[in-house]
């Protein structure tokens, strides 16, 4: 008997035949809890669903992974669209999946939710990383659509409360898959060329959809990165984005944000007017206390009549004048007793005072003589009396054998 046999790979396409012209799985629901997911770096994810009993194979393709807004992981309870087919080299079947939607939250929700908690772990919300906004901004950039209302109620408000700031409106899309490109390369824009202290960035009220570029991870790290203080200004009061956490400073509309950008310069001119007037009234008291004390000043019989303080102080000069001339009078003499002591007392130690009295003194070879010892007969000697000198040669030398004197 003849028996026609298919191969592995005949039988494969016979049943992945089958399976394409199927009508329900060519399309078709599938809800379940995702498990041994994988992120290949072709950007393919691959992963199981399952639910209580039975599990089956998927397949999320980079094209399709690219419009995901969140990232699948193990444990999430999903809902899968797409199409179920055989993969031939194993001859398993599986979803091919063209949409992954989270079960109980929104895609973007969800989204949100995940790289909010991945961007907060990095520290990208901590206030220690946030700026100071400037208190008189000179030069302003506000980076949004040049076409909405927002920057027309952003330029209306900071023209009306602070016309000196000069503002640069920096135009971007802030809708669609080119929005968070472009607004994140204008806030590199404004802080490569330095040309504002302070941006605003933002847009004004609509959906979750519609205000998602403020939500990306591009825009954000571009705000946190920013030198420029950023204040964010996305939608109406109750809408919150990622770029208002990672922003340093958060308003709840545009109009908000200019608010919070400038003061207010009628706020600014009536604080100046109350200075002023304080002041005035300062000086004002001021030359009032002084004049009383000028007033008080005439009243005073110095101040009106002169000549009784310069009475008193001739009074007083002539008395220091007699105690300064009785001083220098005792002093020169108690100096000139003490000189003369001193002189008496150098008189009677100078050894030719006693020449006056019929003494004379001996010398040899400009040496005085002490005794008849220090000569010899025929040695030459000068005789020094009161009233001149002799010289004269010793003859004969006469011993005693004790001092005269004793």
């Amino acid at each position: 008997m003849d028996l026609k046999a298919f191969t592995v790979t005949s039988l494969n396409n016979y049943i992945k035949n089958l399976f394409d012209k199927d009508e329900v799985l060519i399309s078709v629901f599938v809800k379940g809890e995702i498990s041994n997911y994988k992120y290949h770096s072709s950007g393919h994810h691959y992963f199981s669903l399952k639910d209580t009993e039975s599990s089956v194979r998927c397949v999320l393709f980079r094209n399709n992974a690219n419009n995901l807004k969140f990232k699948p992981e193990n444990g999430m309870k999903v809902l899968i669209f797409g199409r179920v087919s055989v993969y031939l080299r194993d001859g398993t079947y599986q979803i091919y999946c063209q949409k992954i939607i989270p079960e109980g939250a929104g895609e973007l929700q969800l989204a949100f939710e995940q790289l909010k908690k991945k961007l907060n772990e990095e520290g990208l919300f901590d206030q220690a990383h946030k700026k100071s906004i400037p208190e008189y901004p000179e030069r302003i950039a506000v980076i949004t659509s040049p076409t909405g209302a927002a920057v027309r109620d952003i330029l209306n408000i900071l023209n009306k409360r602070w016309p000196l700031s000069s503002v640069l409106v920096v135009p971007v899309i802030v809708q669609g898959s080119d929005a968070p490109a472009d607004i994140a390369e204008a806030v590199s824009y404004v802080n490569r060329y330095e040309l504002a202290d302070l941006i605003i960035t933002g847009r004004g009220g609509g959906s979750i959809e519609d205000l998602w570029a403020f939500n990306t991870e591009l825009v954000c790290r571009a705000i946190f990165d920013s030198v420029i203080p950023v204040i964010s200004a996305v939608g109406h009061e109750p809408d919150v984005t990622l770029s208002d956490f990672v922003s340093d400073l958060r308003a709840s509309t545009p109009s908000n944000a200019a608010e919070y950008a400038v003061p207010d310069i009628k706020e600014i001119r009536d604080k100046l007017d109350g200075y002023r007037i304080r002041i005035e009234h300062r000086l004002d008291r001021l030359v009032s206390d002084y004049r009383s004390r000028l007033d008080g000043l005439k009243k005073n019989r110095l101040i009106s009549d002169s000549s009784l303080l310069f009475n008193d102080n001739r009074l007083d000069l002539a008395a220091f004048y007699d105690d300064f001339e009785r001083y220098i009078d005792n002093y020169l003499n108690t100096e000139k007793s003490r000189l003369n002591a001193a002189r008496g007392r150098l008189s009677a130690l100078n050894p030719y005072g006693v020449l006056s009295r019929g003494y004379t003194v001996a010398i040899k070879e400009g040496k005085t003589v002490f005794s008849a010892k220090q000569l010899s007969v025929m040695d030459s000697i000068e005789l020094i009396f009161n009233d001149g000198s002799a010289e004269c040669t010793v003859k004969r030398i006469t011993s005693r054998e004790k001092n005269i004197y004793e």
